[in-house]
């Protein structure tokens, strides 16, 4: 997987750049293709999607950009090409605190984005994300792990992890964890 490619940008499309590295031409998707310039060098902050018939980059220019698109194909029913018109049309911190407050609304004014998808999008990232777009970094990162290594789904882990006490050890908030999921 890459991080970042460096390199001089030259052609821009409406959905996307061809960004050249040695020689090399890589067209990527981008969420505002206008905000660079032919015949510049930019660092471009790549996420490679590998699918069975497809190879796809896309690209940031911030890698708060690309914490975010990250965290939001993560969102059930939310892929790649949902997710890159979020980025485009929403400043980093509008979206997150749309996310934070609950404000539907908000998230509806993105395309393809309906009630449903809103309300999954603020269940599964309420509360993950800082303001500056990073993904915090919660103690409950390991207990979200190991229960999903048990084979429990992500969203009902959301949802007992919150109930959990922090202060415990790791092995504690783990018993914990399992008591709520069998009431």
């Amino acid at each position: 997987m890459y991080s970042y490619i460096k390199g001089f940008i030259k052609e821009i499309e409406s959905n996307y750049i061809v960004l050249d590295n040695n020689g090399i031409g890589y067209l990527i998707y981008t969420p505002n293709p206008y905000s660079f310039n032919v015949d510049e060098e930019y660092i471009v902050y790549i996420y490679q999607n590998v699918k069975e018939d497809e190879l796809t980059l896309y690209g940031f220019k911030l890698k708060e950009e690309k914490d975010l698109f990250l965290k939001l194909i993560e969102v059930k029913g939310l892929g790649c090409k949902m997710a890159l018109p979020i980025i485009a049309t929403g400043s980093i911190n509008g979206i997150i605190d749309a996310i934070e407050r609950e404000n539907i609304l908000y998230l509806k004014k993105f395309p393809k984005i309906g009630d449903k998808v809103a309300k999954q999008i603020i269940l599964d990232l309420k509360g993950k994300l800082n303001t500056n777009g990073v993904v915090t970094n919660n103690n409950n990162d390991e207990l979200i792990e190991v229960l999903k290594g048990l084979g429990y789904k992500t969203n009902d882990i959301l949802k007992v992890v919150r109930q959990v006490n922090t202060n415990l050890s790791l092995e504690d908030q783990i018993k914990e964890s399992l008591k709520l999921f069998l009431k």
